[in-house]
């Protein structure tokens, strides 16, 4: 079923045993799963925060709920044990039930957070980290599925519904949670919350999971040691911080370098919110259909250079005093496009790099470097930005920008030329 992206190879059997679900069944139920992802995420870090500081909540008690990335990060070291049991030998797939075991967890950690309420932050924070566990395990699930049941022309598309629904879930639970919860209050917030994650479950509920002709490919016990042994994992973790690099490194300092500029909190909210969604979702859009009709590795490398593009004009202007708050929201604006264009781009070559044999393990590798990065990346902008200045940190970004421009086309030819000859056991 499912060769190395943009890579042609001998077929397998079990490639051609592969039997799929409609494009529009299998997009519909894994969009609903990576929205409800999004929302939990827009929730704990958006909502949440708020909600605390509202309540009287002290900086430094807010700063300790970014601990609940933690589950995120590391959910690696379960994804084999998960897919073990998702696809077992000589019998039907198990992603659905991995998934309502996952949303039911996570449903009641809303529930016990209504009744905790905001007050009780210790037992919040302890309730948020088994929501996050929920929601990570469901992701590797749904990313095995999806990467199961998309064709390799079709990625494109699944990549689409990844990246656009983790917006839209965004806006849920970091904005509607918000709005609720200062008109009807915490109860009526939470339980909305809980609702949605079971509205938006349902679909992928209701979609039946074709089988495996080959049964024998079962007999496989999806584990790291054998991820980690693929030269196509190896230098998709190379692939994935080389791109990822730059654009993470300016992401948490955009905000506080726009205040600095002169924004003021509701521009920068209006910035932020609907403008940062609308054009992410149109990167994404624009994503999809460049995926389906360049393919993953081609659109990956002119991701990679319009992402240093993007990083240079900030750099500029962070370098003048005279850049007016208009140009500063557009490059804003530009970003978030090119990024959503990238993550598309990019996770559709991952894909491609996911063994079908153990695609939860393969590719939750590939996201858990890219949150590593993303925390690292973070942590150290804002000593940079504050030791330094944000001159220094945009233009360090955009050198790393640069600097993957040269080192992706290699890479990816690296990967590719090994996944020719394997074909992606």
């Amino acid at each position: 079923m499912l060769f190395s992206t943009d890579v042609q190879g001998p077929p397998r059997p079990v490639a051609l045993a592969e039997a799929h679900l409609p494009l529009r069944r299998i997009l519909t139920a894994i969009t609903g799963i990576y929205l409800v992802q999004s929302l939990i995420g827009g929730f704990t870090f958006q909502g949440i925060p708020a909600a605390l500081r509202a309540s009287g909540a002290s900086l430094e008690l807010i700063g300790l709920f970014s601990l609940v990335i933690v589950p995120w990060a590391l959910k690696f070291l379960w994804a084999p044990a998960i897919e073990r049991y998702r696809l077992p030998f000589g019998g039907p797939r198990r992603s659905r039930q991995v998934v309502a075991i996952a949303q039911a967890l996570g449903a009641v950690c809303f529930l016990a957070i209504v009744f905790a309420g905001p007050q009780s932050a210790w037992v919040l924070l302890v309730l948020l980290c088994v929501l996050a566990f929920a929601a990570a395990t469901a992701d590797i699930a749904c990313d095995g599925y999806a990467i199961q049941q998309l064709t390799q022309e079709n990625r494109g598309w699944g990549n689409t519904a990844q990246v656009g629904g983790g917006y839209l879930g965004i806006v849920f639970g970091g904005g509607l949670f918000l709005i609720i919860l200062g008109w009807y209050g915490w109860m009526a917030a939470g339980l909305a919350m809980c609702c949605l994650l079971v509205l938006f479950t349902i679909p992928f509920l209701t979609t039946p999971e074709p089988q495996p002709g080959d049964r024998d490919a079962g007999r496989h016990t999806p584990s790291l040691r054998f991820a980690l042994s693929r030269r196509e994992v190896r230098y998709g973790l190379l692939i994935a911080v080389a791109f990822e690099l730059g654009v993470r490194l300016v992401q948490s300092m955009n905000a506080p370098f726009l205040i600095d500029r002169g924004f003021d909190l509701v521009n920068l909210g209006i910035l932020k919110g609907s403008g940062a969604v609308v054009s992410g979702i149109a990167g994404t859009l624009v994503g999809g259909v460049a995926v389906r009709l360049w393919g993953a590795q081609k659109c990956v490398i002119a991701g990679v250079v319009i992402q240093a593009g993007a990083l240079l004009a900030l750099f500029a202007a962070s370098a003048t005093t005279a850049a007016p708050l208009w140009l500063l929201g557009a490059i804003t604006v530009a970003k978030s496009v090119v990024m959503a264009f990238g993550f598309v781009s990019l996770y559709s070559l991952l894909m491609g790099f996911s063994s079908p044999r153990q695609a939860g393990v393969d590719f939750t590798l590939f996201q858990c470097a890219d949150a590593f990065v993303a925390g690292l990346a973070g942590l150290a902008s804002g000593i940079i930005a504050h030791r330094l200045g944000y001159p220094v940190c945009f233009g360090l970004a955009a050198t790393f920008g640069l600097a993957a421009c040269l080192a992706m086309p290699r890479l990816i030819r690296s990967a590719s030329d090994r996944a020719t000859l394997r074909a992606c056991p």
